[in-house]
C-alpha cells in the first residue's frame, strides 16, 4: 500500500509538472507569433497611409512647379508677339508689306534662290498697283530688301504660332492643364490662327485696284488697326496670365482706397492700350507727316480742316488731321492719368512691387511721350518710329504688371 502510494504520487506530480512545463513551452512558442504579427501589421499600414498621402501630393499636376513653367512659356510667348509687332512696324515704315503678292502656309517659307525664280517673283509684284504707281524705277536689289522685310515678318509670325500651338500639346498630354488654363491656351492659339489670317486680309487690301482713288497704294487702315490690335490682345493675355502663374497675389487689406486704386489702374491700362491701338490709324494714314509741331498743329490749336469730310464721322479713322489731333488727345490723356495714378498711388500702403511698378509706369510714359514729339517733328524718321512703337507695348506691359500687382487674392 505505501509503494502503491508513492508510485501514484510520483506519477501526479510528475504529470502535473510535465503539464506545466507543456504550456510553458508552449506560450514560449506561440507568445512571439502574436506581437511579430502585430508589428507587421502596423508597418504595413504606416507603409500603406504614407504611400496613400504622398501619391497623391507626386502625382497632383498642375502644382506650383508646373505653374512656373506654364507662366514663364507664356512670358516668352508674349515676347515673340511684341518682336512681331515690332517687325511688322519696321515693315511698314520701310514699305516694305506688299512685296510678297502671294499668301502660302508652307509654301512661301523658302524665298527664291535662283536669278530665275528672284526675276519670277519681281514679275509677279511689278502687276501690282505699288510697283506701277510708285516704285516703277524700282531695280532687283531694292526688291529683294523689301522681300526679305516682308518674308522675315511672315516667317516670325509662323514662329509665333509654332511657339504656342506645339508646347500646348506636350503640356496638354502632361497634364499640366486645370480646366480653366486648357479654355485660356485654346483661345491662344486659335487667336494666334486668327492672326495670320487676319495679317493677309489686310496685306490684300493694299493689292486691289483702285481706279477710283488717287492716293498712293496702302493698306486700309481699318484693317491694320485690326492687326495691330489683335496682335496688342494676344500679347496682353498671355503676359496677364504668364505674371498671374509667376507674381503671387499680394494679400492687401480691401479698403475703399484700394478699390479706387484698383479701378483707376484699370482705367488708365484701358486708355493706353486706346491710345496704341490709334497710333495704327496713324501709321495707315501716314498721319505723322501733317502737322509736324507741337503743342500747336501749325499756328493753331485746332486746325481748320479737323472736321473736312462729310459725313462728320468719317474724319474720326479717315482725316489724317483728324487721327493725328486724336492719338494726340489720347496720349496726353494717358499721362495725365498715369501722373495721377502714381500721385495716388504715393499715399498708400503698398507692396514693394506694387510701388516699383506703378513708378517705372509713370517713367516709361513720360519717356513715350517725349519719343512721340520728337518722331513728330523729326518727320518720322524710320528708328525713331520703331522705337516710339516698341514704347507704346512697353508702356501697355508696364500697365498690365501694375494691374497684376494689385489683383484681388483668388478664393
Amino acid at each position: 500500500m505505501l509503494l502503491f502510494s508513492s508510485v501514484r504520487t510520483t506519477l501526479f506530480c510528475g504529470c502535473r509538472n510535465a503539464g506545466k512545463a507543456f504550456q510553458h513551452s508552449s506560450l514560449v512558442q506561440r507568445s512571439p507569433q502574436p506581437r511579430q504579427w502585430l508589428v507587421k501589421r502596423g508597418q504595413s499600414t504606416i507603409t500603406a497611409e504614407a504611400g496613400t498621402s504622398s501619391s497623391p501630393a507626386a502625382a497632383t499636376v498642375p502644382n506650383t512647379a508646373t505653374n512656373r513653367i506654364l507662366g514663364r512659356w507664356l512670358l516668352g510667348c508674349s515676347g515673340l508677339v511684341v518682336g512681331a509687332v515690332v517687325l511688322g512696324g519696321v515693315t511698314r515704315l520701310t514699305e516694305s508689306g506688299l512685296s510678297m503678292v502671294d499668301w502660302h502656309l508652307v509654301r512661301e517659307m523658302k524665298p527664291p534662290q535662283s536669278q530665275s525664280e528672284w526675276e519670277a517673283e519681281f514679275s509677279k509684284y511689278q502687276q501690282f498697283p505699288e510697283f506701277k504707281i510708285m516704285n516703277h524705277d524700282m531695280t532687283l536689289p531694292e526688291f529683294k530688301f523689301i522681300f526679305y522685310m516682308e518674308w522675315g515678318h511672315r516667317m516670325w509670325g509662323r514662329l509665333v504660332g509654332l511657339a504656342y500651338i506645339l508646347p500646348t500639346i506636350y503640356f496638354w498630354r502632361k497634364g499640366y492643364f486645370n480646366r480653366s488654363m486648357k479654355g485660356k491656351v485654346l483661345g491662344l492659339c486659335g487667336f494666334v490662327f486668327f492672326q495670320g489670317l487676319l495679317g493677309w486680309y489686310m496685306v490684300k487690301s493694299g493689292l486691289e485696284e483702285k481706279p477710283e482713288s488717287y492716293d498712293i497704294p496702302r493698306v486700309s487702315q481699318y484693317r491694320l488697326s485690326a492687326h495691330l490690335g489683335s496682335a496688342l490682345l494676344l500679347y496682353c493675355a498671355s503676359l496677364w496670365t504668364g505674371l498671374t502663374l509667376l507674381l503671387p497675389a499680394h494679400k492687401l487689406a480691401e479698403t475703399k482706397r484700394l478699390l479706387q486704386l484698383r479701378r483707376f489702374a484699370k482705367g488708365t491700362g484701358g486708355l493706353v492700350f486706346l491710345t496704341a491701338l490709334s497710333g495704327a490709324f496713324v501709321a495707315g494714314l501716314d498721319a505723322g507727316l501733317v502737322y509736324n509741331s507741337f503743342p500747336k498743329m501749325g499756328d493753331r490749336w485746332i486746325p481748320d480742316d479737323l472736321l473736312a469730310f462729310s459725313p462728320t464721322l468719317k474724319n474720326f479713322f479717315e482725316n489724317p488731321t483728324t487721327v493725328q489731333f486724336d492719338h494726340r488727345i489720347l496720349a496726353i490723356s494717358s499721362l495725365t492719368a498715369i501722373t495721377g495714378l502714381y500721385l495716388f498711388s504715393r499715399r498708400m500702403v503698398l507692396p514693394r512691387r506694387a510701388k516699383i511698378a506703378i513708378s517705372l509706369l509713370a517713367a516709361m510714359a513720360y519717356g513715350q511721350v517725349a519719343l512721340g514729339i520728337s518722331t513728330l517733328l523729326l518727320y518720322v524718321p524710320t528708328p525713331l518710329a520703331a522705337t516710339h512703337q516698341s514704347g507704346s507695348v512697353a508702356l501697355l506691359s508696364l500697365a498690365i504688371w501694375v494691374l497684376a500687382e494689385l489683383r484681388k487674392v483668388p478664393k
